[in-house]
């Protein structure tokens, strides 16, 4: 889920900082936690992060500074990438190995046995998340009140996962997976129900999310990297960052001229002329120099500012 952008201290003294920040988030911090150490170390007026990683998890979590937290939907929306290893032989409460066990197997799986499970798990399936997950159940958050003790039944819904493979397999008790899903998509569920439908029950006991989007594990920086280029020499923070429109990157982009950037930029449309201009009908982004100036719709060979942003131009 998107996350709001923090607020607090004096503003007059932070700074402007525009851009995405792809990090690399260590196992037992909180993705607000990280988010809120990563603020500091830019300094930064505004920042929010694009989809929640448990405490257990490792890797990707996109960090939107200024401009860039406009854009964080398209981040949250897009294809996520993970690597996972399941136990076998154990169900819990979290469907995590930080959870309580509540049943147990001495029954494991062959390769076969898993090959053949997965293609019930690939492509659009109904899954039922977590008990302990950020889901609304009339207004609050099924992980406190699972926390509470609370009774509560959660819907399945039809998720999208587009590839599920094998990695590797360490030992009967662990097979290690890779799986690419669209929005809204859990793990932990997909190995709480392979396990039940093996028959030997799962969990989730490591969990690396590898991207979201445009964003890729190769691309992150640690929190120890962060904390090095906050000490260096100015500007290398800046260096960590990756443009603005980096989340649009699903999305067409026109390339305008300076003079019509300044017009989109009052929020008037304007005509894509000359050869390269694109035939289509469709939400894009425009950029003049490089520089994401709006979010908009191209009609009739049109494009009409729906979201301006505020960036300046090399």
């Amino acid at each position: 889920m998107a996350s709001k952008p923090i607020k607090g201290g004096s503003r007059s003294k932070r700074a402007a900082v525009n851009g995405w920040l792809v990090l690399n988030k260590p196992v037992g911090l909180t993705s607000v936690a990280a988010l809120n150490k990563v603020k500091r170390l830019f300094n930064a007026r505004k920042a929010g992060h694009a989809g929640t990683l448990d405490p257990l998890a490792t890797g990707v979590l996109p960090i939107a500074f200024g401009e860039a937290t406009k854009t964080v939907p398209y981040a949250v929306d897009s294809e996520k990438g993970y690597r996972f290893t399941v136990c076998w032989g154990a169900e819990t409460t979290t469907d995590d190995s930080e959870g309580e066990i509540v049943e147990e197997s001495d029954k494991r799986p062959t390769r076969d046995q898993v090959e053949a499970a997965l293609d019930d798990f690939r492509g659009e399936i109904e899954q039922t998340p977590p008990r302990f997950s950020a889901v609304k159940v009339e207004g609050a958050r099924a992980y406190d009140l699972a926390r509470e003790g609370e009774a509560f039944e959660l819907r399945s819904r039809t998720v999208d996962v587009h590839r599920l493979e094998i990695v590797e397999i360490p030992d009967r008790d662990t097979c290690v997976f890779e799986a690419d899903c669209g929005r809204g998509t859990y793990v932990r569920a997909i190995a709480r129900d392979l396990g039940r439908a093996l028959g030997c029950l799962g969990h989730i006991c490591a969990l690396e999310r590898t991207r979201v989007g445009a964003f890729r594990i190769d691309e992150a920086v640690t929190l120890d990297e962060v904390e090095s280029a906050a000490e260096a020499e100015p500007g290398a923070l800046q260096d960590l960052l990756a443009p603005v429109h980096t989340a649009l990157a699903s999305l067409p982009e026109i390339r305008l001229s300076q003079q019509d950037a300044a017009r989109v930029r009052r929020g008037q449309a304007v005509l894509l002329r000359g050869r390269d201009a694109p035939i289509l009908n469709a939400k894009a982004f425009a950029t003049t120099r490089g520089t994401l100036v709006a979010l908009g719709e191209v009609s009739h060979g049109e494009f009409t500012p729906e979201r301006v942003f505020n960036l300046p131009v090399p």
